[in-house]
């Protein structure tokens, strides 16, 4: 799917008249610099209870990952006597991320077809099959969900392994420039580099786009008519982000960064914007209705082993990142935000790593201050706006929000040209108007998906899902690469 910003998803409610005021919290000076203010840092009613709820969902994943993998991987031992463990550096599986004994073993890229082979029997029969596959991949792009509605542009998505240390990820960067039947235009460029030997990880992002975008209130729950109101917002967006990590234990990285968050130009089509959600929010904590400046400074934790960035066989990515956002470099207001993201990727099968159980849990907390309205976490508000398949982006939100899901993906012809997946996912989020806590309900989604490999040596998947929720949501996502 395509790259999204949070200006192409996000949602609405009404009667959001009980806010509470809260005080700003002391100032802190860094270096003469400028005030550094986390606001009223953990002092929301019930939010501490609620953090501790999360994290011990956070917690239950690597238990159960330690308890039930061993156990799988003894009922499959008498099933396969384990392969000896081939010494070579290019073997970058673990044995203990299958759960069947020994090194898992993927299909070699001369046994795998992708859209490019294809392309070249019919049309060059002649070239030479040997030649490594490029690791540029360039596509119409072609991508329709609710959201966006049908997108048409140009997309482009590379790979390469920088240095010669076997052990490196691979980086990957994407670009495009498309416009869509909701009158979206969108430009973005993202990369996600690793250095020799994985000694430090880039990642960075720039987007502008003429965005619409669909707010559909605050909290999870329905009005009067059993409905969720909605809105459409038209807007200009601007986007720029850069964070550098440096691994300080193998697989173990912290680092910092900056983003720039800024809305210009938001209207809204037959209507007073100032009585929707939008409106009464803004008003109440001071932003103005046209524009806001989200600026801030990141600062993060992250643990990675995933084989693949693009479509993991095996491995863990966990994220933990606090972001600050200071009016003394152009935010509207301070903010402090806090994000978890863990996933974990397990394969069912040595000779058909293919098969592989997805695991993702996503959460996002307003510890302190105000994030402007189309900035609070929600539905789709990850670092690649991927989650809730199902609805449009932002449709939940609030000050709170929690997100799970598990996919399983899984080969339908042997050479790999087509495969497909499963998923469902739970989100649930906090209503601060009408006093709704975080866990007070869950809102579900699911759907199937068909994947047809565009790249086989980046692991580059055209992804086609239909997926469903509640209040009548559904539709289908169209776009390069999986979810998470």
């Amino acid at each position: 799917m395509m790259h999204q910003s949070p200006h192409m998803r996000q949602k609405s409610s009404k009667n959001h008249m009980a806010y509470v005021f809260k005080k700003v919290g002391p100032q802190k000076s860094i270096d003469g610099i400028g005030q550094i203010n986390t606001g009223n840092f953990l002092r929301r009613p019930d939010l501490s209870r609620q953090m501790v709820q999360t994290l011990l969902f956070f917690l239950m994943f690597p238990v159960f990952f330690i308890v039930v993998t061993p156990v799988l991987s003894r009922g499959q031992r008498t099933l396969t006597a384990p392969d000896s463990i081939p010494d070579t550096q290019n073997n970058l599986f673990n044995p203990s991320d299958s759960i069947y004994p020994g090194p898992i073993q993927p299909l070699a890229d001369s046994e795998q077809v992708d859209i490019w082979d294809l392309y070249r029997q019919l049309f060059h029969k002649h070239r030479d099959s040997t030649k490594a596959p490029s690791a540029i991949t360039v596509v119409p792009n072609i991508s329709a969900n609710p959201t966006i509605g049908f997108q048409i542009g140009i997309k482009a998505v590379a790979g390469k392994v920088i240095g010669r240390d076997p052990k490196t990820y691979l980086s990957v960067a994407a670009t495009s420039a498309s416009i869509t039947t909701k009158g979206i235009i969108y430009f973005y460029l993202t990369h996600n580099i690793f250095t020799n030997g994985n000694k430090y990880n880039i990642q960075g992002s720039m987007v502008a786009s003429k965005s619409v975008t669909p707010d559909f209130g605050l909290g999870s729950s329905p009005g009067p008519d059993g409905t969720r109101k909605g809105y459409v917002f038209n807007s200009q967006y601007y986007q720029f982000k850069e964070k550098i990590y440096k691994e300080f234990l193998p697989h173990f990285y912290g680092g910092a960064g900056i983003e720039f968050d800024i809305r210009r130009g938001t209207t809204m089509k037959g209507g007073d914007i100032e009585n929707t959600p939008y409106g009464e929010y803004n008003t109440r904590y001071g932003f103005k209705q046209d524009r806001y400046n989200a600026n801030g400074f990141l600062f993060d934790l992250q643990y990675t082993t995933r084989d693949n960035q693009n479509r993991a066989y095996k491995g863990i990515y966990a994220n933990a990142g606090i972001r600050l956002n200071q009016s003394w470099i152009g935010s509207s207001q301070n903010a402090t935000q806090l994000n978890l993201d863990l996933r974990k990727y397990v394969s069912l099968s040595k000779k058909h790593p293919e098969h592989v159980l997805a695991f993702w849990t996503w959460s996002s907390f307003v510890l302190g201050g105000r994030l402007p309205y189309l900035e609070l976490p929600g539905t789709g508000r990850d670092i690649s706006f991927r989650s809730g398949r199902g609805y449009t982006i932002s449709y939940f939100k609030g000050t709170q929000f929690f997100y799970y899901e598990t996919e399983y993906r899984f080969p339908i012809t042997r050479n790999q040209l087509l495969s497909g997946v499963t998923f469902f996912n739970l989100e649930s989020v906090n209503d601060e108007p009408t006093g709704q806590a975080l866990f007070h309900s869950f809102q579900p989604g699911g759907g199937a998906g068909l994947r047809v490999l565009f790249n086989k040596a980046t692991r580059t998947n055209l992804c086609l899902d239909y997926a469903f929720g509640k209040f009548g949501k559904k539709g289908f996502f169209l776009g390069l690469n999986e979810a998470f």
